[in-house]
């Protein structure tokens, strides 16, 4: 029989467990996740001002301002148009040549995923820069509306190092992430709103068996809301080595989608690929390979379930060698494998993929949509066959099963 004395001890034990998790999962929740205010949503004292609000002004909690900044409400009007707010009751528009900006913790060398959603206010065109003091920066084109809804999610990825600052305590940092309005619009009324706006640190996942593929399943990538059911794009990078999409780049002029299976049909795992705009949005990666040895370029391809306008195609590349495959589902299936064959002729080879078609949905024929791709390999010819003879082997294993259970042996 436990004494009093051993229970007291094992209850305290237990507390102390599970007050330790509690902490290391609110650590988790403040390094990845919306920013402070991230949606603008906290009020301040006496309510947001009716009017755009000037430099240094301090009416918005947890940002710092420069130059025109206006919260816009949900349901606002502007002449006779309806002002988009991506999520809740508030967003902010920034000005000409306005921004905002904050500080967030950071650890430095380590990459991060900045997740935030942008809206037009004009038909003109607009752009949102997105920067971190000190260390990089990138431009998204707002022009193009990839949704119906009239406002998209994007994802931009930066690398902590010089641009961190004052040291807050052991390996962190803080650097500035900054929003501005680039441009001069002819209209002062105009520029972009942007809204929900989420940071998440990345890992470069390890090569899973004798696959030369980084995060060829793709779970990993940037912070997705769950709420969201727009799924986040990827706008044009060519940095390998800094990327939303650890070993991937977008090396065209048009994003990419990345989705989750809680609002789609993703062929393996949580997060897939949904390619967008024909050539027009491409993903790649460069991998090891052996020159004048065989492999294989092995992948799932699919639909995503959003009533994406068939016909639904991949072009995919491996070297030099290049095939179309067109999506023809068995059953009720949603995705189908695909191989391609080839020799590579250097030590790093170059494999990817982008949608054959323009595809758009039927339920809107706006809103662009394409083939998914998941669960990318490329394997030496000899693990490649190797793998499909254990699935073949598998496959009549099941057969024999059943057909032993239908004569009751």
């Amino acid at each position: 029989m436990t004494s009093p004395a051993a229970n007291g001890r094992i209850g305290i034990h237990l507390f102390l467990a599970i007050l330790l998790a509690s902490f290391q999962w609110v650590a988790a929740a403040i390094e990845d996740g919306p920013l402070v205010n991230g949606d603008f949503e906290i009020i301040p004292a006496g309510g947001f001002p009716s009017a755009g609000t000037g430099e240094g002004a301090s009416v918005i909690p947890g940002w710092e301002i420069n130059g025109t900044v206006e919260v816009v409400r949900s349901g606002q009007r502007q002449g006779g148009m309806i002002l988009i707010v991506p999520q809740g009751e508030h967003a902010v528009r920034l000005g000409n040549e306005a921004g905002v900006s904050q500080d967030v913790a950071v650890e430095k060398g380590s990459t991060y995923a900045v997740t935030f959603s942008a809206a037009r206010t004009c038909a003109q065109l607009e752009s949102l820069d997105i920067s971190v003091a000190g260390a990089s920066s990138q431009t998204v084109d707002l022009q193009t509306l990839y949704s119906v809804e009239g406002w998209d999610a994007y994802s931009w990825a930066f690398q902590a190092g010089s641009a961190a600052s004052a040291a807050i305590g052991g390996d962190g940092a803080t650097a500035k992430l900054a929003f501005s309005n680039p441009g001069m619009e002819e209209d002062p009324t105009c520029g972009p709103i942007i809204d929900n706006i989420a940071i998440k640190k990345l890992f470069v996942p390890d090569r899973v068996e004798d696959n030369q593929v980084i995060n060829g399943d793709f779970e990993e990538g940037p912070w997705m809301f769950k709420n969201s059911t727009l799924g986040v794009l990827l706008p044009t990078n060519l940095d390998e080595e800094t990327t939303s999409l650890p070993g991937w780049i977008i090396e065209s002029n048009r994003a990419v989608r990345f989705i989750d299976s809680d609002h789609y049909s993703v062929p393996q795992g949580k997060r897939a690929v949904e390619l967008l705009s024909g050539k027009e949005g491409i993903i790649s990666q460069m991998v090891d390979t052996k020159p004048d040895n065989q492999y294989s370029l092995l992948f799932t391809m699919g639909s995503a379930g959003d009533s994406c306008q068939l016909p639904l195609a991949v072009m995919a590349f491996a070297g030099d060698q290049a095939q179309n495959f067109h999506f023809a589902p068995i059953g009720n299936s949603t995705s189908m494998p695909a191989n391609v064959s080839f020799t590579a002729k250097a030590e790093r080879t170059r494999v990817a993929f982008y949608s054959t078609y323009y595809n758009t949905r039927s339920d809107d024929h706006s809103s662009l949509c394409g083939p998914v791709v998941d669960d990318v390999k490329v394997l030496a010819a000899s693990a490649a066959a190797a793998r499909a003879g254990g699935f073949g082997t598998l496959m009549i294993f099941g057969v024999i099963l059943v057909f032993c259970s239908s004569l009751g042996m």
